[in-house]
């Protein structure tokens, strides 16, 4: 098999187009191609008048050695990307414990069943459906539920977001075509597998979650929902399992910990019980809202419609020397409600698999560093609690959030109504003044931003633009320190993962680590195992 790059062909091109362009690529006749997939396509929209679909294609073909020997740039072996189970249980282990059931629990329980660990998953929120009502319940009535919202229960806080499946990672294993491989099992739309930015939306992966929990538990994995992990039970720094919040003990001494990076009490609960953690960087910022047409507009010019909504990545280094940033752009989608613990005002952005609603909307986020937020490991999530705090103040302490036109943002003065973009916040928003809902260093670097912006996107910083406060949970505020065999530095058998631990940044980047780290349990689980059999047990 011989993997073909960068073919290039307009948009609406006909379907014969691809072959021949094979053809063309491996220069051979038409009776020497036997087969071919494609494996991923791409759009190149840098020239509005030159918009075209780039394809990565895999083709079988009769001499593979003889179109090899043309030494062409675009044609190479073909990778084996099908994923291979690097261990198998052993007659008699101790079952690990999976805590969190987003994406990183979840790819890491899977795994361990399909290799035959039967781990036990615990989260601490609801199973996905009943979650649904929870959060649905904050954008219609106002009424959080601190353990059952878009940060916590089944699924973890992807669930409720644009489901986006593509990440910057390194990935040599091709471990993320094992995440999308299982999520089209689960229900998944093929075209995933081939998109070079590929994406699910909420409802869907709704049901997906549903059908991943029936596959992990029809393999003799177990969960545990309202399992609230109270305490880690350790001794001579090494683990020998949990307590809930029940007071419920539960023996292991192979822990996952994949809480997710908004599990506040958690990672207070590790810095008292001696587990290392540090501050890491993150950043903070409001979200924005345009008409998706303008964004179609700007990126693809006028009568695209077949191309889809558009996305867009915006960078921009202020002179304060503060870097900002488009984040979680979500074409066709709406600002929703993110909160997770009471009197804070947390936003997100969410979308469906057709993203055709009216607006788009994207984090413009601010980076920021430990030396921001000096104060010990923990620093970075009070910081975010006071901004979150000021937020459902400037809001008006119902979980509305506060909202500024663009235009007078950039004028400083305070919005006493909005203008042709209609926010699509629920539970609503207030027309204020944001400057109060975030550093003045943040401040300056967005209102610069969004100027450089509008120049790099025509159109995005027009005044009736809406900006919705505050955009602070874009990532960890801490990490969990792991060595190579994916333990804790300083408490053998304890593997922080994902997000919350600060190792991945998004579905697909979580999945992935989960498979890492899953891996790296059961060969741990299997080495003790064959050097001490007297350890084992059921």
């Amino acid at each position: 098999m011989l993997r073909i790059t960068d073919i290039r062909l307009p948009p609406g091109h006909r379907p014969e187009a691809l072959k021949n362009a094979i053809l063309a690529k491996l220069r051979i006749a038409p009776g020497a191609l036997q087969d071919w997939r494609v494996v991923k396509r791409g759009l190149d929209a840098r020239k509005k008048h030159a918009i075209v679909h780039v394809y990565t294609v895999d083709a079988a073909v009769a001499d593979e050695a003889g179109v090899l020997a043309q030494n062409h740039a675009h044609v190479r072996p073909a990778p084996d990307m099908d994923y291979k189970l690097v261990a198998a249980a052993p007659t008699q282990f101790q079952r690990p414990l999976v805590i969190g059931a987003g994406p990183c629990g979840l790819f890491a329980a899977l795994v361990l069943t399909q290799m035959g660990f039967r781990p036990i998953i615990l989260e601490r929120g609801k199973e996905v459906r009943a979650r649904t009502k929870d959060t649905w319940a904050l954008w219609r009535r106002s009424v959080l539920t601190p353990e059952s919202n878009v940060q916590f229960g089944e699924g973890g806080a992807g669930t409720f977001s644009d489901g986006k499946l593509y990440s910057q990672i390194k990935d040599p294993r091709h471990l993320g075509r094992k995440v999308l491989t299982e999520f089209v099992k689960a229900g998944a739309p093929a075209d995933i597998l081939t998109e070079a930015h590929p994406h699910i939306g909420t409802f869907r992966l709704v049901t997906m979650v549903e059908s991943l929990r029936a596959t992990v538990e029809s393999l003799g994995g177990e969960y545990r929902f309202q399992s609230k992990v109270a305490d880690l039970l350790i001794e001579d720094g090494r683990m020998k399992g949990v307590r809930l919040e029940s007071g419920e003990e539960i023996l292991s001494d192979h822990v996952v910990l994949a809480v997710g990076h908004s599990a506040r009490d958690v990672f207070d609960m590790l810095h008292r019980r001696g587990v290392a953690i540090e501050a890491k960087p993150f950043s903070i910022g409001f979200r924005i809202e345009h008409p998706q047409s303008l964004i179609d507009k700007a990126r693809f010019g006028a009568g695209k419609k077949q191309l889809g909504a558009a996305e867009y990545r915006l960078v921009h280094h202020a002179s304060n020397g503060r870097d900002v940033y488009s984040f979680c752009m979500c074409p066709g989608g709406t600002v929703v409600a993110a909160a997770s613990e009471e009197g804070r005002v947390v936003t997100n952005g969410m979308s469906q698999y057709s993203r055709n609603e009216r607006n788009a909307n994207a984090g413009i986020v601010v980076g920021i560093t430990p030396q921001d937020y000096p104060g010990g490991p923990l620093a970075g999530i009070a910081l975010q609690r006071h901004w979150e705090e000021r937020a459902f103040v400037a809001g008006g302490e119902n979980y509305r959030a506060p909202a500024q036109r663009v235009g007078d943002f950039l004028a400083g003065r305070p919005s006493t109504a909005l203008g042709s973009v209609i926010p699509s916040y629920k539970p609503g928003v207030t027309p204020t003044d944001l400057s109060s809902c975030l550093p003045d260093y943040a401040i300056a670097a967005i209102r610069e931003a969004l100027t450089a912006f509008g120049k790099q996107l025509k159109g995005f910083d027009m005044d009736d633009a809406v900006l919705t406060g505050v955009e602070t949970r874009t990532s960890s505020p801490v990490r969990v320190p792991r060595g190579e065999d994916f333990q804790s530095i300083n408490i053998q058998g304890l593997y922080p993962a994902g997000e919350g631990a600060g190792y991945a940044g998004g579905i697909l980047s979580a999945g992935v680590d989960g498979i890492k780290v899953a891996e790296a349990l059961a060969k741990d689980i299997v080495g003790r195992t064959a050097s001490h059999p007297e350890r084992a047990s059921a």
